[in-house]
């Protein structure tokens, strides 16, 4: 994705800046870019990943001062909960904001808790997908439960089912539904939570067991079964390969579903002349399909995520110019009350395998 209204020269010399400032920075700087980030972003990252992978990468990167995280909001609000005290987590954009995050509040979640616990008693975990607040992921590990991401949704549910015989998952419906139904769990057995009803107002809730919250990514509800359909008229053969965070008819409609890093893997290693259709953010396929130039790799339709799209060369060359001058502008940080109950639902998430 190209800079529109910015000519050419000015983003050469923007790029240039970039490298100076990361060269001079050195090893107290550490970049991570999700792989919904541009071309011109990734360039410069020191790890690429799905949100699961960057979440290791920064409690890992115990050299690094400052880790400046090319993400979303809530990467970069894990990122500060899981590196050292002594680091500086960084983002960019101020705009970088996840909407589905800010679907589901606290409050709202003990509405939800206190409703199932009196259809269930204390035979509950809660579980909330990486895409949710730092106050969120507390509630979560103050009542045993656990972060998840797309890549080990499956591992975290069957852990929680170890556990206890009930789920409540937020924010995302969509995840939720289809990592149950992949875990060979029943249609009926998985309930839809409203937060804007009440208790009385809920369906499905005494034969589920799974309880899924009323949230989505516009990105992926925005793929259709008929997208899949076309797609498999216009390359035949190739191989249609989406993110769980799609509805369940366009994922029961493809021949996979996984995180952004089960996309790089499977086009990484099939041969030479396979084609794929892929339904994720169009950066990412537009990537792959430049990496694999052997390979046929196309978006099951162009659908772009604004959060990530916030986050440009610009803005990115201010917080490293920022970082060297010893500025604090764009530093993430945690309310202390939020930082034990979250890190410990986060590092439930890592453990689980």
């Amino acid at each position: 994705m190209s800079w529109t209204g910015k000519p050419q020269a000015a983003e050469a010399e923007v790029l240039d800046r970039i490298e100076g400032a990361k060269r001079r920075l050195g090893e107290t700087v550490t970049i991570l870019a999700h792989h919904y980030q541009r071309d011109e972003i990734v360039r410069f990252a020191d790890h690429t990943g799905d949100s699961l992978e960057l979440s290791r990468a920064a409690a890992t990167a115990r050299d690094a001062r400052s880790i400046v995280f090319c993400g979303a909001d809530f990467m970069a609000e894990s990122a500060a909960l899981l590196c050292d005290s002594s680091q500086t987590v960084f983002l960019p954009a101020e705009a970088a904001r996840c909407p589905m995050a800010g679907m589901a509040d606290v409050s709202e979640a003990a509405m939800a808790w206190e409703g199932l616990n009196q259809v269930w008693g204390d035979d509950v975990v809660p579980i909330t997908y990486q895409n949710s607040s730092a106050q969120l992921k507390a509630f979560c590990g103050e009542r045993d439960g656990a972060v998840c991401t797309s890549s080990n949704a499956g591992a975290v549910f069957r852990w929680a089912l170890r556990q206890k015989g009930h789920i409540l998952f937020m924010p995302d419906e969509h995840l939720g539904r289809n990592t149950a139904l992949s875990l060979g769990l029943k249609e009926r057995e998985v309930a839809v939570w409203d937060p804007q009803r009440p208790l009385a107002g809920q369906t499905g809730l005494e034969a589920s067991r799974i309880v899924v919250w009323k949230g989505y990514c516009y990105v992926h509800t925005f793929f259709t079964v008929e997208q899949v359909r076309r797609a498999r008229e216009e390359y035949p053969g190739a191989t249609v390969i989406v993110h769980p965070e799609c509805p369940a008819p366009v994922v029961a409609r493809s021949d996979g579903a996984g995180s952004t890093s089960y996309m790089v893997r499977a086009v990484h290693e099939a041969g030479p002349g396979t084609s794929f259709v892929v339904g994720t953010e169009t950066n990412l396929v537009n990537r792959l399909g430049a990496e694999h130039a052997e390979k046929t790799v196309v978006p099951l339709a162009p659908s772009f995520c604004e959060a990530m799209g916030s986050i440009t060369p610009q803005n990115l060359l201010a917080a490293l110019e920022a970082i060297l001058d010893g500025g604090t502008e764009g530093a993430v940080s945690v309310g202390v009350d939020t930082v034990e109950g979250a890190r410990l639902a986060l590092e439930r998430m890592m453990s689980v395998v």
